[in-house]
């Protein structure tokens, strides 16, 4: 598995858009037959101000590359880019261990 945190402070435009966007999103990867199960994503919002955190984690180097080729990626990846005035921040990160999920 690779995964991934985006970081960011929201920026520009309304949060229930922005919510709208994330949630646009995660059905087109739940809705994606090449990408259903290879792809985990979680967005969290910091309670006490406007810092954004993504966690991603894909199967495989190949299901990194078919979710960059998609159509909906790239748009969303830009309304991140535009929403965090241009700096977002992609950094892989190493599994160390987890609970069971129920």
């Amino acid at each position: 598995m690779k995964h991934f945190m985006i970081k960011y402070q929201f920026a520009n435009g309304t949060p229930d858009e922005w919510h709208r966007e994330i949630a646009t999103f995660i059905a087109a990867l739940n809705g994606d037959p090449e990408l259903k199960g290879k792809i985990s994503y979680r967005v969290m919002k910091n309670r006490d101000d406007s810092s954004y955190f993504h966690l991603a984690a894909a199967a495989d180097e190949q299901a990194v590359k078919t979710l960059q080729s998609r159509d909906f990626f790239k748009h969303y990846t830009e309304k991140t880019r535009r929403v965090a005035g241009g700096e977002v921040t992609v950094t892989p990160i190493e599994l160390i261990g987890e609970t069971a999920l129920p």
